[in-house]
């Protein structure tokens, strides 16, 4: 009697009567993968070290070269001004972030060979406008860069449902100024579409 020893499906009987090893099913091929698109993060836009003015509740790095223990960051007092290490009270506020590396390089001279100073912004508080009413992100923004009516209202994802597009106000003081988006979209009447300045509030109606 021929017998057939089968071992986990491995191995059967040939019409000869050998045993051959049956070779096991491959898995199934693994489905492409999908690519996913994802959206890009937000961006902190980019801070000119030439032309931003640094004001108070602004957060700033400052960074020594070679010398971690006199770098960090630092928020702007209300007075405008901080305190470095081996520098002590330094003027920050109304200065930009070049001339702040300029100011405090030349403090560390007093105790440094040549020190190389870079001052960045972190975080800008001093400078906000505000956006309230039918838009779909109310609130405040960082006035970092310049930016205009029409970009502030791009930036709050655009209109609720029932906003009227016509009659957007931004009060700046004691003015009241007018912004018609349906003009300005279509490329009309385009001095509307004024720069803000700290502390605008655009309303929409």
């Amino acid at each position: 009697m021929r017998i057939a020893i089968v071992v986990a499906g491995l191995l059967t009987l040939t019409p000869q009567g050998a045993l051959v090893a049956l070779q096991a099913p491959a898995p199934p091929a693994a489905a492409p993968a999908t690519v996913t698109e994802n959206k890009p993060a937000a961006v902190t836009p980019r801070i000119d070290p030439k032309a931003y003015v640094i004001g108070p509740e602004d957060v700033i790095s400052v960074n020594v070269w070679r010398e971690p223990a006199n770098s960090g960051q630092f928020t702007v007092r209300p007075d405008g001004r901080i305190a470095i290490p081996l520098v002590g009270e330094i003027q920050a506020a109304g200065l930009t972030p070049e001339r702040l590396s300029a100011a405090i390089a030349e403090g560390l001279q007093k105790v440094m060979t040549h020190p190389e100073v870079t001052v960045g912004v972190e975080r800008v508080n001093s400078k906000k406008y505000f956006i309230q009413g039918e838009i779909n992100r109310p609130g405040a923004y960082s006035l970092a860069v310049p930016t205009s009516v029409l970009e502030a209202l791009v930036n709050a994802g655009g209109f609720r449902d029932f906003a009227n597009k016509k009659k957007i106000s931004i009060l700046r003081g004691t003015e009241r100024l007018k912004f018609n988006y349906q003009e300005v979209s279509k490329g009309k009447k385009m001095e509307q579409n004024i720069p803000l300045q700290p502390g605008d509030q655009i309303i929409v109606p």
